[in-house]
């Protein structure tokens, strides 16, 4: 049985500045609903929530009981500040400041994980570095050199995990060996470290950055509305908007959750990592950026419920839906829960929903996002109850 180990007050204050570059991305992409402006707010959010999922790691296993460790994860919050300030111009004239508040937090990172791993905090510490060194030469670009250097970023990120993967493996290997000849021999290996998560303060603070996330959709229906009237008709357009976040919120929290919590206890500590990187990284990227596309969506929609909607704002609707969807279709597959079926079909739906917006009105398109969203729901609830069902798929991650 693990040690019951909870989210501190601090950590979630962190994850509140944190959700701010979430909010300044939404209001990137609502500024800017084109290709351009969708394919800036993935490059930013992906290389910022890939060092939010380190400082996640990072209280997992150091958490924040003493002086020094809280004041630095303070300055990490500054960091993080800085680097929400930054987001509008950061392909412009915040690029610099941008990536010099990135890598502050880094090396905070990397500073506070010493505690956990020693000397083995270098095979994820340097590339997270020249991560953050390539997005501060790309503010002093324009164009196709910048967006060269951003994606030279994404590539050491993605790479970065193989590595400690390998280095894991490799260190696991030469204990087992050096523990059959010196039976006596102490020390931990990189391996033992990356495996020693909490599996319920791993789920925790990841539901929590979830939630407040959700918080951000809801503001956008505030600012969507601002000086307008409060007529009839954007209190129901207020209220579907509410709805489909409440549907997204339900398939997460009601269905997927404790379900998650349950995988990762069963999960041996030398394969959590790896089942973190891929459920609470990849999968939670399109999850947490479709609420931020929706939210863009329902910023730009929800003053012209009665009229035609134009391209972008009618994509960002149903795209920012299908995307949380999707994350959340990989989410099940990576922890091996189910159905799948039902989300999957209401995927589909929901882009068929860019038409309703485009040739009838916004409110229509909310009323259609809804329906699919609450009928997913019912039909999954009618055909696989909320319950400890994990079965043979959860077993198969966890003994794989």
């Amino acid at each position: 049985m693990e040690t019951e180990h909870r989210v501190s007050t601090l950590e979630l204050f962190f994850d509140l500045v944190f959700v701010f570059t979430i909010t300044q991305l939404t209001v990137l992409l609502a500024d800017d609903l084109t290709l351009r402006g969708a394919g800036q707010v993935v490059l930013i959010f992906t290389v910022l929530f890939w060092m939010y999922g380190g400082y996640a790691h990072l209280t997992n296993q150091v958490p924040p009981d003493r002086t020094v460790r809280r004041v630095l994860l303070m300055l990490a919050m500054g960091a993080f500040l800085v680097c929400a300030l930054a987001v509008p111009t950061a392909f412009g004239a915040g690029g610099v400041a941008f990536g010099l508040g990135y890598l502050l937090a880094v090396l905070v990172h990397s500073a506070l994980y010493t505690q956990a791993h020693g000397r083995g905090v270098l095979w994820f510490a340097l590339p997270n570095a020249l991560c953050a060194l390539s997005v501060t030469a790309a503010g002093f670009f324009d164009g196709a050199p910048a967006w060269g250097l951003w994606l030279l970023a994404l590539l050491l990120q993605f790479a970065t995990p193989v590595v400690v993967q390998r280095v894991a493996a490799s260190g696991s290997a030469e204990a087992e060996a050096r523990a059959e000849a010196e039976p006596e021999a102490p020390g931990q290996t990189v391996g033992d470290q990356l495996g020693g998560m909490n599996a319920a303060h791993l789920v925790e603070r990841h539901g929590l950055l979830l939630i407040i996330v959700f918080g951000e959709s809801v503001i956008a229906i505030g600012i969507g509305v601002g000086s307008l009237p409060l007529s009839p008709g954007i209190a129901g357009g207020a209220f579907l908007a509410l709805t489909v976040a409440s549907a997204m919120w339900w398939m997460y929290f009601v269905r997927d959750e404790g379900r998650a919590e349950r995988v990762f206890e069963r999960t041996p500590p030398e394969r959590r990592f790896k089942l973190a990187m891929v459920a609470y990284y990849y999968a939670f990227l399109p999850m947490l950026l479709g609420i931020a596309v929706f939210a863009a969506g329902v910023k730009k929609t929800i003053g012209h419920l009665g009229e035609h909607l134009h391209t972008g704002p009618a994509v960002a609707l149903a795209g920012g839906v299908a995307l949380f969807l999707a994350g959340d279709l990989a989410f099940r597959a990576a922890l091996g829960i189910g159905p799948a079926r039902y989300r999957a079909a209401a995927l589909v739906l929901a882009l068929a929903t860019v038409p309703v917006g485009m040739g009838w009105a916004g409110a229509g398109q909310l009323v259609a996002l809804a329906f699919v969203l609450v009928g997913a729901l019912a039909a999954e609830g009618a055909r696989s109850p909320a319950g400890p069902a994990e079965g043979a798929a959860a077993e198969a991650v966890t003994g794989s």
